[in-house]
């Protein structure tokens, strides 16, 4: 009998462990689900094809761009400068885009060119800054979170330089060409291109992520970097490499993002590296390195916008929005970490 009870006792502990267990890894996501029901219990016509189709083209160029900052979380590190480079990118973009008609054109003199022209001036400038916090990181053995802080700032000091320098001084580089226009507002079978381009993009990302050499070993360095540079692995190439290619999809994001808004400010890109970063703890990228999926990634923006769009369509003050936004990003990450301990 003492046997028996000792064993149903037993059963009853790990049961209460799985429980603790389950709770534990999904607390998150219980919670921005009562926050969703929330938003739509107190407004029901939130529910609307309308709507799910504005929250997943709000998402789509985030989206790219958390894809990115994944990336440098698994390599145990982050991105400050993500918001700021996209919000560069999309100048530069935008000032070369503008309507040939438009008579306060930054480049009066220049014609309609073609968009890829932009594109890759884009990525360059997202390249540019990209290798420069992996050189930080992986050379100079700066921590991500310093440099990408510096970065950041430098991306900011010239956003402001740049729209400060067209003829009429300092104002929003809109009146965009239609063509660019079309193809970052357009659709195609009654989807948005947005929606599109980040689900080609995430397609090529996660091909990376599992089926090549550069996946494996930025897992290989996130999860144990002492035990992956015994195995042979050249931590400086594939930490450059992981960064160049976190810089393309900035460039991506900042050039499809400008057509997305039809202007640009220095405003633009704001927080967008927070909205990343959260994405991508709620989406199950662990900040103790060598964890994530893109899926995961996906999941999480998409998660995310739900609630930012859905607390404006309420009409919730916008700072109550940071402070929830705040909430989150704490929330996610003491999960992330205790979980991390939990294995330990």
């Amino acid at each position: 009998m003492n046997k028996n009870k000792v064993q149903t006792d037993i059963e009853k502990i790990k049961k209460r462990e799985r429980t603790r267990e389950f709770i534990l890894n999904y607390a998150l996501y219980f919670i921005l689900g009562i926050l969703i029901l929330a938003i739509i219990a107190y407004e029901p016509s939130f529910l609307s094809v309308k709507n799910f189709t504005n929250i997943l083209t709000q998402a789509s160029t985030r989206g790219i761009l958390a894809l990115g900052v994944a990336g440098l979380i698994v390599l145990q590190g982050t991105d400050l400068s993500a918001g700021r480079i996209l919000g560069l990118s999309a100048a530069v973009s935008a000032s070369l885009l503008q309507s040939v008609t438009y008579s306060s054109r930054m480049y009066p003199e220049l014609g309609e060119i073609s968009m890829l022209i932009p594109l890759a001036l884009a990525i360059g400038i997202a390249v540019v800054f990209a290798l420069i916090n992996g050189f930080g990181v992986a050379v100079l053995k700066i921590h991500a979170f310093i440099v990408t802080l510096g970065t950041q700032l430098i991306a900011f000091g010239l956003i402001q330089i740049y729209i400060e320098n067209q003829k009429n001084g300092a104002q929003p580089i809109g009146s965009l060409q239609k063509r660019y226009q079309s193809l970052a507002q357009g659709s195609f079978l009654k989807v948005p291109n947005l929606v599109w381009f980040l689900a080609i993009i995430a397609f090529i990302v996660w091909v990376i992520w599992n089926k090549t050499e550069l996946g494996k070993n930025m897992f290989a360095i996130g999860g144990n970097p002492e035990a992956a540079e015994v195995s042979g692995v050249n931590l400086v190439k594939n930490i450059m490499l992981v960064y160049l290619m976190s810089g393309v999809l900035y460039g991506l994001a900042g050039f499809l993002e400008a057509g997305r808004i039809g202007s640009v400010t220095p405003g633009t890109g704001f927080a967008y590296e927070l909205d990343a970063i959260s994405a991508c703890v709620v989406g199950g990228v662990s900040f103790a390195g060598g964890v994530g999926t893109i899926p995961g990634v996906l999941i999480g923006t998409v998660i995310l916008q739900f609630i930012t769009y859905g607390l404006n369509y309420i009409n919730i003050n916008p700072y109550v929005q940071f402070i929830i936004r705040g909430l989150i990003i704490i929330v996610a990450v003491a999960i992330d970490v205790r979980k991390y301990l939990k294995k330990k």
